[in-house]
């Protein structure tokens, strides 16, 4: 569903240089990386926000720039971490926004676009919420509104930029399992950038190591999350071993100095 080739892109200094990568439909991919390493900047090329400087972003094999954002929002949903927004909405609001792509230009929110949207809600466990004014929820009860809002554009495509941010640990749990399922259950295919290491090593089937710009490892979770391949994309020194219930990989600090 989703292919970066070669994707090169720069500001003032180049920021990503010549990372490959797919997404393919009903799966979970991690990005993972230490901060400035590229992650959001690449997830920005892989929605059509910014046009890299060399290579292309596919999704459904055409170029995401050369389509409009109506035809692009069809097919893809981004989650970025949520702030405050402008306007006095209510959580089902502005989970609303998310049905934009496929509702007349104009016209009143359709009984069907509602129920869609309230089932998103209810996902996220955020419908208790709906009424609420979205700049009065906590971080945490925001973010679970935004993927709310992106559910709702049923997605073939789902880009989550550090979803689990300022969410508690069960709520961190239940977004992803949620996400999980949806994968399998929905067929789209999703992209994650997270600092939550061990989660991912829970939830997602492949995982993808950025190191200054460059892809330094892609693969199945197992095969990529090695101490090795960890130590030198965090530059930290880490123990991988395999939790006792999933046999997941399972990643621990190691503190300098401590034997």
């Amino acid at each position: 569903m989703l292919e970066l080739r070669d994707i090169h892109f720069r500001y003032a200094h180049p920021v990503l240089s010549g990372v490959t990568l797919e997404v393919r439909a009903g799966e979970v991919v991690a990005l993972l990386g230490a901060n400035g390493a590229g992650k959001s900047t690449l997830l920005a090329v892989a929605a059509g926000l910014l046009r890299p400087s060399l290579g292309e972003a596919l999704l459904d094999g055409r170029e995401i720039t050369s389509m409009s954002r109506r035809e692009a929002a069809r097919l893809l949903a981004l989650v970025a971490q949520s702030g405050e927004v402008r306007f006095p909405l209510t959580a089902l609001e502005y989970a609303l926004a998310g049905r934009f792509a496929h509702v007349a230009a104009i016209g009143f929110d359709r009984p069907e676009d509602i129920e869609i949207v309230r089932e998103a809600l209810a996902a996220t466990d955020a419908l208790q919420f709906a009424s609420r004014r979205f700049n009065e929820l906590s971080s945490g009860e925001r973010q679970r509104v935004v993927l709310s809002r992106a559910l709702a554009q049923q997605p073939r495509v789902l880009l989550l930029d550090e979803p689990t941010a300022n969410a508690d640990l069960a709520h961190q749990v239940s977004l992803l399992e949620l996400v999980r399922s949806l994968a399998r259950d929905r067929n789209p295919g999703v992209l994650i950038v997270t600092h939550e290491i061990n989660l991912a090593a829970e939830f997602a089937d492949r995982v993808a190591l950025l190191k200054g710009g460059r892809l330094i490892a892609c693969g199945p979770t197992r095969d990529v999350m090695t101490a090795e391949n960890l130590s030198e994309c965090f530059e930290t020194p880490l123990l991988v071993d395999l939790h006792p219930h999933s046999g997941n990989p399972r990643v621990s600090l190691i503190r300098r100095g401590i034997l």
